[in-house]
């Protein structure tokens, strides 16, 4: 059972493992959703993420028999990071089973807290079939990184500290991969104010509990698809299900674009790194239909790989026309690409790639093409640029960007 007592415990034990991560008041959202937003920066752990508190309490409570067996579990990263963390400082062996696709610096670091890494399958699904196994072949103690109730009161120990720091806070919201972060934070909030609204936030490709939730128990999802790791669970945990059915208010699921935007608008109004999975709470203040309510939102986590930051910023700058890409048909005689470039070049616009393609007619003095990659300050600026082309005479077709 999930119980006051026990958050109150792990919430003296966690202590000794985490920073301190004070609610930051949002004025950008703020103004942007007509409430109170406010952060809780998760990301900013040890760890880079809040698994090491549900880890920490778990590995706590194990017996010393049971820790003496050593220690098994499977993750995306954040957990398996936790409880290598975990482990050694308690004194502990662990063996961590992650996925294939989990970002290299995700993999660095839980070898660098100690633990034996064993990369195996596409999913977190894949990589927890086999922690199983090897736990059977070889004796070892599983941890389980969210369908356990010790581990769910760990991460629990989050909606302590919101309340603590803004008793009044309306709505929470809270990331959902497999479901141990949103049992912990809503089943506490609700023990401490029945009034407080827990609303939790899937990828929209990894939807897992919004369809056991539809369905009235666990399902499988067929697969998944999100640029999300760190919440690409196929299906929640059993053990919690029944918690989250009773404690959590609704679900919002969001699209991998929807991230895209969040992790520039982390970066430019807060100078914050916030990896996909805790960026989904960002984009989800899109999506809350109320006003002037307090509103914490969780950023689970800050464990992102440099090659993934660089494409997520370069696909977000596309989608905010900071970036675009205009194809024009010019006649191959000299002067012309002088007389685009200027046209450019008076807008203000910042030319960064040109490629200049004779052969798109049999024809070149009739027509050759031109496609021009530039930088544009959003997209008034960008329309401006199409609009002073079209008035020299020109028709400028604007394509997807691809850099």
């Amino acid at each position: 059972m999930l119980t006051l007592e026990k958050f109150e415990e792990a919430s003296e034990l966690v202590k000794k493992v985490t920073l301190e991560t004070k609610l930051v008041y949002s004025k950008y959202f703020s103004d942007q959703t007509g409430n109170r937003v406010y952060l809780k920066p998760e990301n900013m752990q040890i760890t880079g993420a809040y698994k090491i508190r549900g880890a920490y309490y778990r590995i706590s409570t194990l017996s010393k028999e049971e820790q003496e067996k050593g220690l098994i579990t499977a993750s995306a990263g954040n957990h398996a990071q936790g409880v290598a963390y975990a482990a050694k400082e308690l004194g502990v062996r662990a063996v961590v089973v992650m996925p294939v696709t989990t970002p290299l610096m995700k993999v660095n670091r839980t070898k660098g807290y100690g633990a034996e890494v064993v990369l195996y399958g596409e999913v977190y699904d894949e990589a927890c079939e086999y922690a199983l196994k090897l736990a059977e072949e070889n004796g070892y103690t599983f941890i389980h990184p969210f369908d356990d109730l010790g581990v769910a009161t760990g991460q629990g120990t989050i909606a302590m500290e919101i309340v603590k720091e803004l008793p009044l806070v309306d709505y929470i919201l809270v990331p959902v991969g497999g479901g141990g972060l949103a049992t912990g934070v809503s089943t506490l909030a609700k023990m401490l104010n029945p009034n407080i609204k827990v609303i939790g936030v899937e990828p929209a490709g990894a939807n897992c509990l919004q369809a056991s939730l539809e369905a009235g128990e666990v399902v499988t999802l067929p697969g998944v698809n999100t640029i999300a790791d760190g919440t690409a669970v196929k299906r929640p945990g059993e053990k919690i299900f029944p918690y989250l059915q009773k404690n959590l208010d609704d679900i919002i699921t969001i699209q991998d674009d929807e991230l895209i935007v969040a992790f520039l608008d982390m970066v430019e109004n807060h100078k914050m790194i916030v990896e996909n999975s805790g960026l989904l709470t960002i984009a989800a203040l899109k999506h809350m239909n109320v006003k002037n309510k307090k509103i914490v939102t969780i950023l689970s986590g800050g464990n992102m790989d440099v090659i993934t930051m660089s494409s997520v910023v370069q696909f977000g700058l596309i989608q905010r026309d900071r970036i675009f890409t205009v194809s024009v048909l010019l006649p191959d005689t000299p002067g012309e690409l002088v007389r685009v470039a200027s046209i450019v070049a008076e807008m203000q616009g910042n030319v960064i790639k040109l490629d200049h393609n004779q052969f798109v007619s049999t024809n070149r003095n009739k027509a050759v093409e031109l496609k021009i990659t530039m930088e544009a300050f959003g997209t008034e600026h960008k329309n401006q640029i199409v609009k002073a082309l079209e008035e020299n005479g020109l028709k400028p077709r604007v394509i997807r960007t691809s850099l």
